[in-house]
């Protein structure tokens, strides 16, 4: 049977991030050369570059509540892209390994039912990560226009901040301007990116845990007539189990500290978004652009707790399988190691640094503090 091709689904967003000199040719880290110098520009003109002049504006409306909200809604998420194209780069070596590990036969479904079990989840994430990719591009094509369209003649920037020099008279203004949307581009592509391969991690880890279920269910099928038969499958599920906790521990030494700041700041953003939908003109263009910025960032939240919610959902179900399988059949020799193979399966947690867990549960908790926010600032905002 021809091999599941697990990478085709990624290969558009790998090439992406290529283009944009945040992914090595082939196998490959990165080697002093060309594409290495080639990354240095990219990142240093389009993130950080991009970051510091937002960055040194803070410093200069420090006085300013309303202007520091204005500006800290989107800078929160603009630096967590700083943060995932510095561990994308930093672990190259771990995520090339993974795509490789994909590959082996350990990974791969043993049928066309095994393959029927896992297209499910894989429609339902890439439906989940097309809604998140039409609300980035609705924010960025409104970020683009919106003070075009709404006071073209203030001559203002899609985001706040401090340049040397006056960047309202043309034609650094059109010059400026088109960096903002550039820098504003990378960033979002970088985040869709990396939020793909995250995902797409917690997602395959979970299809795994789907095939062992269905093959310890069929351990001792009516095929078997040699005990010898059912302890190697037994073995086979056992070798399985393990590989898919190696695959889920490297994955993690990647993510840990993306998925951390962003659970950590996805709450302030959401809600302080949700404060400046009250301020500005309803059904205007910055209107929409907040609407789509916002909703963007609770599908993005949302695609990795479903994701991670699923792996523990599903290896949740490895116990269950066993006792669905024909075990009182089975030799008593087999039945005291599958017993003990099954008091070792427990659910697993995909976690951020431990602290914490993406789930569904806490995808609900980060509204309500995004709620909390925004309700903190509504109030605030009122008495002044």
């Amino acid at each position: 049977m021809e091999k599941y091709k697990w990478q085709s689904r990624i290969k558009m967003n790998i090439i992406l991030l290529r283009i944009m000199g945040l992914w090595p040719e082939g196998d490959k880290t990165y080697e002093p050369g060309f594409y290495m110098v080639y990354c240095s520009i990219t990142v240093s003109l389009f993130i950080f570059g991009h970051l510091f002049f937002q960055v040194v504006n803070v410093y200069f409306i420090a006085h300013d509540l309303k202007s520091i909200v204005a500006t800290s809604y989107v800078l929160l998420i603009e630096i967590m892209g700083g943060v995932k194209a510095y561990y994308l780069i930093k672990n190259m070596k771990i995520l090339k390994e993974r795509m490789i590990i994909f590959k082996s036969d350990w990974f791969q479904p043993r049928n066309t039912q095994q393959r029927n079990l896992i297209e499910p989840t894989i429609y339902l994430w890439t439906t989940v990560y097309m809604v998140f990719l039409s609300m980035c591009f609705g924010c960025n094509t409104f970020w683009a226009i919106y003070p075009m369209m709404d006071k073209f003649e203030e001559k203002r920037l899609p985001f706040l901040g401090w340049y040397p020099y006056d960047y309202k008279k043309s034609p650094y203004y059109e010059i400026t301007y088109i960096y903002q949307v550039i820098g504003i581009c990378y960033l979002s592509t970088v985040h869709v990116n990396v939020d793909k391969l995250i995902s797409a991690f917690n997602v395959y880890t979970s299809c795994q845990f789907d095939m062992l279920t269905d093959n310890i269910r069929n351990l001792a099928n009516v095929d078997q007539t040699s005990s010898n038969d059912v302890y190697d499958n037994m073995l086979r599920c056992v070798e399985h189990h393990k590989n898919i906790l190696r695959f889920i521990e490297s994955s993690t030494k990647f993510f840990n500290w993306i998925l951390f700041w962003h659970l950590l700041f996805s709450g302030v953003s959401i809600g302080i978004t949700m404060f400046q939908l009250t301020a500005v003109v309803p059904l205007s263009n910055e209107f929409y652009s907040l609407l789509s910025y916002g909703l963007a960032i609770t599908v993005q939240i949302f695609m990795h707790c479903w994701s991670g919610n699923e792996v523990q959902a599903k290896s949740s179900n490895l116990s269950y399988a066993v006792f669905e399988s024909d075990w009182t059949d089975l030799p008593e020799d087999i039945k005291k190691k599958l017993l003990f193979f099954t008091m070792h399966l427990k659910p697993v947690q995909i976690s951020a640094l431990n602290l914490f867990y993406l789930s569904l549960d806490t995808y609900m908790r980060i509204l309500k503090t995004a709620w909390s926010y925004f309700a903190l600032l509504y109030q605030v905002s009122s008495q002044s």
